[in-house]
C-alpha cells in the first residue's frame, strides 16, 4: 500500500508538470489568385475577427462546461484535448489554467494557399498569470465553413521561434509531404514520436535538438519506472504519429513550422494481486467509477509544434518549440 501511494504521488507530481505542460458564420476571404504566393487569404482585420469570435465561443463553452458547444469552433486534436479538459472540469469543478487562451496577439501567420483547407497560425501573448504564449492553429475546410481551432499548444518558455513573412505578405502553406526541407513533415513527426517513445536510444534522437517536452517525458518515465519496479509491476508507452493531417506553414528562411498530433498509449500493470490506479487528478476524473484491475491503459493526445530547417541549411537539427499533452481515455484492462 505504501509503495503504491508513493508511486501515485510521484506519478501525479510529474504528470502535473506534463499537463503542458488552448465571424459570424463563413467569414469571407479575399479571392485567391492562381498563384498561391500572390496574396494572403485573409486580411489582418479579418484574422482578428475570426480569432476573437472563436475565443468567444470557446470561452462560453468553458464557462458552461458544455463539451458539445466546442464543435462549433474546434476540431482535430485541439477538440480532443479540450473535450477532455472540460470533462475533467465537470468532475473537479475547475478548469485547469493550462486551458487559458489569451485574446491578445503577438504575431499572426497567414496562408497564401489558393485552395482548401487553409491554415492560419496565431501566436498569442502570455496569459494574465504569465504562463507561456500559445500557438493557435486555425483551419478552414471550405469556402462556406467557419475557421476552427485545429491545434493549440503552449510554447516553451524562452523558446526561439522561427521568423515568418509579415501577415500582409503571407506564408506559403504546405502539407505532410512538402519537400525542400531537411525532412518532410510526415517523416519529422514520425521520427519525433519515436524519440518520445525511446528517448536517447532512438535512432533519430540526433536529428532533434533537446527540448523541455522530451525532458519531461523522460523524467516521467524514469520516475514511474522506479516506483513500479518496487511494486514488481511493469509499464510501457507507445507513441504513434498521426501523419494524415499535419498543418504546415513555411518560414521566412525556407524552413517550416509544423503542428501535428502524436497519440500515446501508456499501459501500467501492478505487481502481484494489486490494482493499477489512475496517477493524476485528470486520470482519476476520466476513470470515474469504473472498477480497477491489475492493468490500466491511458491514452494521451500530444500536440507538438516542430521547426524543420530548409534543405541545405547550416543548422539541420529539427526543434520542438511547443507542446500540449492531455489524457483523453483511462480504461482498466
Amino acid at each position: 500500500m505504501k509503495i503504491r501511494q508513493t508511486m501515485k504521488r510521484a506519478s501525479a507530481f510529474v504528470l502535473g508538470m506534463l499537463t503542458i505542460a488552448s465571424l459570424a458564420a463563413c467569414t469571407p476571404s479575399p479571392k485567391a489568385s492562381e498563384d498561391p504566393s500572390d496574396s494572403p487569404v485573409v486580411t489582418t482585420d479579418q484574422e482578428n475577427r475570426i480569432r476573437q469570435e472563436i475565443i468567444k465561443t470557446i470561452s462560453k463553452a468553458d464557462s458552461d462546461r458544455d463539451v458539445n458547444a466546442l464543435k462549433a469552433r474546434m476540431e482535430g486534436p485541439a477538440l480532443q484535448v479540450r473535450t477532455s479538459q472540460l470533462t475533467i472540469a465537470q468532475k473537479n469543478n475547475k478548469l485547469d489554467s493550462s486551458a487559458t487562451i489569451p485574446d491578445s496577439l503577438s504575431q499572426s501567420v497567414v496562408s497564401t494557399s489558393a485552395s482548401w483547407s487553409r491554415t492560419l497560425y496565431a501566436i498569442t501573448t502570455v496569459t494574465d498569470q504569465q504562463q507561456s504564449q500559445r500557438l493557435l492553429v486555425m483551419n478552414q475546410d471550405s469556402a462556406t465553413s467557419n475557421y476552427k481551432i485545429w491545434g493549440l499548444v503552449r510554447l516553451f518558455s524562452g523558446v526561439q521561434m522561427p521568423k515568418f513573412n509579415v501577415a500582409t505578405i503571407g506564408s506559403e502553406q504546405g502539407d505532410a509531404k512538402t519537400e525542400g526541407l531537411v525532412k518532410t513533415p510526415e517523416a519529422a513527426l514520425r521520427e519525433y514520436a519515436d524519440v518520445l517513445e525511446k528517448g536517447s536510444s532512438s535512432e533519430y534522437a540526433k536529428n532533434f535538438a533537446d527540448d523541455a517536452f522530451r525532458q519531461q517525458v523522460t523524467t516521467l518515465t524514469e520516475s514511474v519506472q522506479k516506483a513500479i519496479e518496487q511494486n514488481e509491476g511493469s509499464q510501457s508507452q507507445k507513441y504513434t504519429a498521426e501523419t494524415k493531417d499535419i498543418k504546415v506553414l513555411r518560414t521566412a528562411d525556407g524552413g517550416a513550422l509544423i503542428v501535428g498530433e502524436v497519440k500515446s498509449v501508456w499501459t501500467r500493470t501492478a505487481g502481484g494481486n494489486r490494482k493499477s490506479m489512475p496517477a493524476s487528478e485528470g486520470e482519476t476524473a476520466l476513470f470515474g467509477d469504473a472498477e480497477a484491475t491489475g492493468t490500466l491503459e491511458v491514452t494521451y493526445v500530444n500536440e507538438v509544434a516542430l521547426y524543420i530547417p530548409a534543405a541545405g541549411a547550416s543548422e539541420a537539427q529539427l526543434r520542438a518549440v511547443g507542446a500540449e499533452r492531455q489524457p483523453v481515455s483511462v480504461q482498466a484492462k
